[in-house]
């Protein structure tokens, strides 16, 4: 034993871990990312701004807002141990930045006869993924799974609309999206409110588990 040493320790005994380091709620960047940018592109989908050149501000939005900021959410959603935020947030944060690269890189170069199938194969994927991130929702909270519900209708819509090339259906999606935005900035708007006024005022209607 070296003179330092405490009687009766030994020096080959593991230090205590630390305590885990504890993190912000992503959750509310997380939904208003997502709220905010298809806000936008809902605005063009339902047809209230007609002038198609001007849909090209919803591309700087889901670069860096609905897609980098929501990917973000994402991984900090994984060092919480939140497994469907993960997914979600890391999901919709991708399904943002790849709508960018879609309208800016491939669909310019697709042949203009065939160019809403791709577009509606596209669409009817997320609209998939959507489904089954509903059903998880159902055991979550009601303000969620208002989100999911909603969004599956806004991703089937814009789907059929793309495909049966139906102006009236996609402008249906549009609106979808719209009531989408809405209630995913509830949920930002509750998450920030009440971990910041350290209390449930705003409710979030939990689901049993």
């Amino acid at each position: 034993m070296n003179d330092t040493q405490t009687p009766g320790t030994d020096e080959r005994t593991p230090a205590s871990p630390a305590a885990p380091t504890q993190i912000a709620d992503p959750g509310p960047l997380g939904l208003a990312a997502f709220a905010l940018t298809t806000f936008v592109l809902s605005v063009f989908n339902a047809g209230l701004i007609k002038d198609g050149a001007l849909e090209a501000v919803v591309l700087p939005l889901a670069l860096w807002y609905g897609g980098i900021a929501q990917v973000l959410a994402g991984m900090w959603e994984f060092r919480k141990n939140n497994t469907f935020g993960a997914v979600a947030f890391t999901s919709y944060g991708s399904f943002w930045l790849s709508f960018a690269a879609y309208v800016q890189f491939v669909a310019p170069k697709l042949p203009a006869a065939h160019a809403h199938q791709a577009t509606g194969l596209f669409l009817l994927a997320w609209a998939i993924f959507t489904l089954y991130m509903t059903i998880v929702a159902t055991r979550i909270n009601g303000v969620l799974l208002a989100v999911f519900s909603v969004l599956s209708l806004t991703f089937v819509l814009l789907a059929a609309g793309a495909l049966g090339q139906s102006t009236g259906v996609s402008h249906a999606g549009g609106w979808a999206g719209l009531l989408t935005a809405v209630l995913a900035w509830y949920g930002s708007f509750a998450g920030v409110a009440n971990a910041t006024w350290k209390d449930k005022s705003l409710p979030t209607w939990p689901l049993a588990g």
